[in-house]
């Protein structure tokens, strides 16, 4: 079996594992929902924001963008200055600014409107390639998008997803991020993917930590490859 194959065959062990790990965090955080539902290119623009920031910074540096045009069209035509802006307090205000910018324009020429609709009849992989062709669209963006606006199933994974999969060993230590989206679709249900999905951050962010993770208390510390291999 070739190494690329074998990356993308989970084991039936593996998918025991994760759904495990899935089933627990779920009886401690309860099954989670996306905040209010944006449109595909509302939620396109919010998580190209969310990037490198947190999300009470998305939802300031969104609403200020909001508030100055009153519509997306009003953005792709603005300077890119006050863009920028508008978008300022979620960090990294000139990259995000022009690439906002830059992206409504190539949407509407394309298209000839500001929508994303069409996506909801094509393939998923086209999709997602189709928004990756933007640049500043990575497969997490597009998977937010598709998986949370566009109601095709995809499994977005961000930094927190990634730690936690690579602590607790449900994917190959050597799997890089965009690898991972297909490889965490293959552990679990379609419908398990929005849940694990926000679960996997929460708990990545109150006990998986980056820096000194509060392994002790783990609930799932049992099941994790990273506790496991701890120095007594």
């Amino acid at each position: 079996m070739s190494q690329k194959s074998a990356i993308f065959s989970p084991t039936q062990k593996d998918i025991d594992k994760a759904r495990e790990i899935y089933r627990i965090l779920i009886s401690i955080y309860g099954t989670p929902e996306w905040r209010e539902p944006l449109s595909a290119i509302d939620e396109l623009v919010s998580t190209i924001l969310s990037q490198n920031t947190n999300d009470t910074n998305r939802d300031r540096a969104y609403n200020n963008l909001r508030a100055k045009f009153s519509t997306w069209e009003s953005v792709q035509d603005a300077p890119v200055e006050e863009v920028i802006e508008a978008v300022r307090v979620a960090g990294l205000a000139n990259q995000k600014g022009s690439r906002i910018k830059s992206i409504l324009k190539e949407i509407s020429a394309e298209r000839g409107e500001l929508s994303l609709d069409f996506l909801r009849n094509t393939r998923k992989d086209e999709a997602l390639d189709w928004l990756k062709q933007h640049k500043g669209v990575g497969p997490k963006t597009a998977s937010i998008v598709l998986q949370f606006s566009l109601g095709i199933p995809a499994f977005p994974v961000d930094t927190h997803v990634y730690r936690v999969s690579g602590r607790t060993g449900i994917r190959p230590n050597k799997l890089n991020v965009e690898r991972t989206h297909t490889w965490m679709e293959q552990l679990f249900d379609p419908k398990q993917y929005g849940p694990g999905h926000l679960n996997f951050i929460k708990f990545g962010r109150e006990i998986c930590h980056a820096r000194k993770p509060e392994c002790p208390i783990c609930p799932i510390n049992h099941l994790c490859s990273y506790f496991k291999n701890l120095p007594d």
